[in-house]
């Protein structure tokens, strides 16, 4: 008996034993799977928000700007609801205050001359379609019942073909293109409502009072709390892309001539400016935006009404031109084949001197720019921009007799060798003095040509000068930040081979 119940009270132990084995693993799986999916879900969650409000605080940051036309579009939406909230305001403009809200949404812009644009836009595309509208509409009326559905549709197709048709044409699509989008929006809306309502011209009036209010509080607010012109953003991008393209060129020339080329924390940051003429590359179609929006503005600052702004884009254009020459030069620097460095050492000098030259003209421009004031020493350094060219042209002349005298002997070392076949040999080293010359005669030709677009850039900012009457210099000494002198060796350059240059 006492065996049989030591079986039994085993065998119960037993199994209860593995049924703890196969239950908890189970239940630990699931809330182990559970845990882990409230961790996934939850933390990553968070972290998103949190690197989602990281992004946002460093651009507000960086760009207040945003902040501030955010909160003026709020401004506006607020004043505008006001239409609805307040009983009288809402009597008087009946059911379409919603206009004034869809107004302020879609026609509020950043800058000034944007949210004038489409304020004008928008107002002169409802007129014309409303008073269209109705024209076609007592048109149709007085046709007959039966000739007006077909009126109606005829005009309608007519018109909005039209109308589409000329969003195409570049000179319209550049300044009228949303007013003729509303002229077609308005025009249709009121040529089918109109056939059901009877008091179109009321409607037609209550709309477009609405859409005025809006326009109205959209203008006053973005010219009244922190204005954004758009024609300062143009005169001041037009400043910077200058000033890249004066630090690309000196930047592009002193990585070539430098001997030692071991990245350091400096040479990194050189190597930034000199990827700085791509900014001027990519501002084409900024710059033809805020040109577009600036030609609404009134006059403001140091802005005229008239202010010639089609004038920066085609010093806009010449300044992109001399960025595609840049971009070549930054070739050249990244190139794998290499002048050797006694070539070098003999157009250093000459070539340093030359950008030198022309990114101080750079700078000079940049300077009459933002100041608007004309500019006394430009003369004087294109002058010496160009005495640099001849004598650039004159190096490279003499550049391959410089080479084969280091690299044929002389006769006398000839005869004494007694090596009497040296026609071969000196047709073979002509040609490898040859292809040594080239890549070091192509810096050289794209420095000359640099120097032929920078004074086309010239040409534009002084017809600008003229166009915008710019007031004459009466300081003779330059602002000290373009009087800064440029350092161009460092502890990495070989001061043999890299040299301040000298002005004329």
């Amino acid at each position: 008996m006492g065996k049989e119940a030591s079986r039994k009270l085993e065998w119960r132990i037993n199994v209860s034993d593995g049924v703890s084995e196969r239950l908890e693993p189970e239940t630990g799986a699931i809330l182990r799977a559970w845990t882990w999916f409230k961790r996934l879900m939850l933390g990553g969650f968070i972290l998103k928000i949190c690197k989602f409000l990281e992004k946002a605080w460093n651009l507000a940051v960086d760009e207040p700007k945003k902040v501030i036309h955010g909160l003026k579009v709020g401004l506006a939406i607020s004043l505008v609801s006001l239409f609805y909230y307040m009983r009288p305001l809402y009597d008087g403009v009946g059911g379409n205050a919603m206009w004034a809200v869809m107004t302020v949404v879609v026609v509020f812009e950043s800058s000034v001359g944007a949210t004038l644009g489409k304020c004008i836009n928008r107002a002169i595309g409802t007129f014309l379609a409303g008073s269209l509208g109705v024209g076609v509409h007592w048109i149709a009326f007085h046709s007959g019942k039966n000739l007006e559905p077909i009126v109606l549709g005829i005009s309608l197709f007519l018109l909005a073909s039209a109308a589409t048709f000329s969003r195409f044409m570049p000179t319209i699509k550049a300044r009228f293109d949303y007013g003729i989008m509303i002229f077609i929006l308005t025009f249709s809306l009121v040529s089918v409502s109109g056939y059901r309502v009877d008091r179109l011209l009321e409607l037609a009036q209550q709309r477009l009072s609405t859409i005025a209010i809006g326009a109205s509080i959209c203008i006053i607010i973005s010219m009244l709390f922190c204005p954004m012109w758009a024609g300062d953003e143009l005169h001041l991008l037009i400043c910077q892309n200058l000033e890249k393209l004066a630090h690309s060129l000196d930047e592009c020339v002193v990585e070539y001539f430098r001997h030692n080329k071991t990245s350091t924390a400096k040479d990194e940051a050189c190597s930034k400016k000199m990827k700085g003429y791509r900014c001027a590359l990519n501002s084409k179609a900024t710059e033809e935006l805020k040109a577009n929006f600036a030609r609404w503005e009134p006059a403001h600052g140091r802005f005229s009404f008239r202010h010639p702004w089609k004038q920066y884009l085609k010093i806009g254009a010449s300044i992109r031109n001399c960025a595609y020459c840049i971009e070549t030069l930054h070739g050249c620097v990244d190139s794998e084949t290499q002048a050797p460095p006694h070539l070098k050492r003999h157009l250093n000098n000459i070539c340093m001197r030359l950008s030198s030259s022309s990114s101080n003209v750079l700078q000079e421009l940049a300077f009459a720019l933002k100041t608007m004031k004309q500019s006394s020493k430009i003369n004087l350094s294109v002058g010496e921009m160009n005495f640099a060219v001849q004598e650039l042209k004159h190096a490279l002349i003499s550049l391959p007799n410089h080479n084969i005298s280091i690299k044929n002997p002389s006769p006398s070392t000839v005869e004494a060798s007694g090596n009497c076949n040296t026609e071969p040999i000196t047709s073979i080293r002509a040609s490898s003095s040859f292809m040594e010359i080239l890549p070091l005669a192509t810096l050289a030709s794209l420095l000359i040509e640099n120097a032929a677009k920078i004074e086309v850039i010239v040409n534009g900012v002084n017809e600008l000068a003229v166009l915008a009457e710019f007031k004459p210099t009466t300081d003779n000494k330059k602002s000290k930040s373009n009087q800064s002198p440029k350092k161009l060796t460092s502890e990495n350059q070989d001061p043999e081979t890299v040299k301040i240059p000298q002005k004329v």
